[in-house]
């Protein structure tokens, strides 16, 4: 599925494409929020919820790297590297 067509799902249809097909890769919070990060189909989707909740907000989509920045600064590689 395109970036294209996946925008034009309905949010709970995306979910589901995302549940299905994506491949988690992070998790963090930013203020009260927990996003969680996929790898769908040659694009990235970020699902936003309030922390502690189950109900979506939202899902922000992107293909370039620079949406993954304030995930790599999460990563920590072991000492012996």
């Amino acid at each position: 599925m395109t970036l294209t067509d996946f925008k034009a799902l309905h949010q709970r249809r995306q979910a589901e494409h995302i549940a299905r097909h994506g491949h988690r890769l992070a998790e963090r919070q930013e203020d009260s929020f927990e996003l969680t990060l996929y790898a769908v189909e040659g694009f990235y989707a970020e699902i936003w919820r309030s922390r502690g909740e189950e109900h979506i907000l939202f899902i922000h989509v992107f293909q370039t790297p620079n949406g993954l920045g304030d995930y790599l600064k999460l990563v920590r590689l072991p000492d012996a590297l």
